[in-house]
């Protein structure tokens, strides 16, 4: 089980060559062993199409039923532990989607897959 940035999760989903070769090998097994994504990346991926920076070529609302029929894919709901975590993480770093993704991995102990350099620096348990 591993938990995935939301880079990591659209370009899983949409545009795989981008992955490093260990991300693409961790994704390819997700069937298998599983992958939990935080819904706060929802947010973030629908931020990114309001302002322009990303284009699925899908509908947010079509993308989220294909996320839902990926086996092995658990959208984790932001609860009141993981703002929480979130809250007394003791890292600097204010993006809110971050800190929301670094700990749903953490409250469930598991690896993160990211290319982030910041989320690299603070959680041991990132690869990429």
């Amino acid at each position: 089980m591993i938990v995935l940035d939301t880079h990591v999760l659209v370009w899983w989903t949409l545009d795989p060559v981008r992955l490093s070769a260990t991300a693409r090998h961790l994704c390819d097994q997700i069937p298998t062993t599983g992958a939990k994504v935080s819904t706060i990346s929802l947010w973030e991926i629908g931020i990114k199409i309001q302002r322009g920076h990303l284009d699925l070529g899908l509908s947010l609302e079509a993308y989220v039923q294909r996320l839902r029929a990926l086996k092995g894919l658990e959208l984790v709901a932001v609860d009141v532990e993981h703002w929480l975590t979130n809250l007394n993480l003791s890292w600097a770093h204010r993006d809110p989607a971050d800190r929301t993704i670094v700990a749903t991995a953490q409250r469930h102990d598991l690896p993160l897959i990211s290319k982030d350099d910041a989320i690299q620096a603070f959680y041991s348990k990132t690869v990429w």
